[in-house]
Parts: C-alpha cells; structure tokens; sequence
C-alpha cells in the first residue's frame, strides 16, 4: 500500500491542496492502481509479440489519382456560376 507520505509528496508535485479525506481516497485508489499493475507483472508474455495497436487496421486512405475531367457535380456547379471561363468560375479581383 502506498503510504500517506508518498501520496502527500506527489499532491506537492502536483500543486494540490488535499484535506485529510481527500488523502486517504487518493492513498488508497493509488494502492489499487498499483496493485494492478503487480498483477499484470504476473502475465506470462513469453512468445507475444509486441504490438502499437490492439486491432490490425488497414489505412483508410483512398490512392491520390489525377482526374482526367471534372466529374458532373463539379460540371453542373460550374454551368451553375453567373460568369466563367475556360471551364473555371471567375470572380472579381481582390487586389
């Protein structure tokens, strides 16, 4: 168990002002946490692979592709626009 003095220190490194109900809550979900991770120690993971990930995922990346043409949503905006040229919608210079 985690005793009253380490928790007090790491509420001083921490910049917390705890009263003495506070400092037994913490003292003891500390210990549980810790006697935890004590039994996690325990497993035995001879012949596990380590990974970065739980779940093997694949990149949900489409491939970067040149379009030949606009597709028709882009087409029918651009028909869509008071003024354009050369398949471009034109607007008023801002400088």
């Amino acid at each position: 168990m985690i005793t009253k003095e380490e928790v007090e220190h790491l509420a001083k490194l921490a910049r917390l002002g705890l009263t003495e109900k506070e400092m037994k809550e913490i003292q003891k979900d500390l210990s549980l946490i810790l006697d935890y991770f004590n039994l996690l120690k325990e497993i035995n993971t001879e012949g596990i692979e380590p990974t970065s990930h739980p779940i093997l995922t694949k990149p949900y990346l489409r491939k970067d592709e040149v379009l030949k043409s606009p597709s028709e949503k882009i087409q029918k905006l651009i028909e869509m626009a008071p003024q354009k040229e050369k398949g471009y919608i034109k607007v008023k210079s801002i400088l």
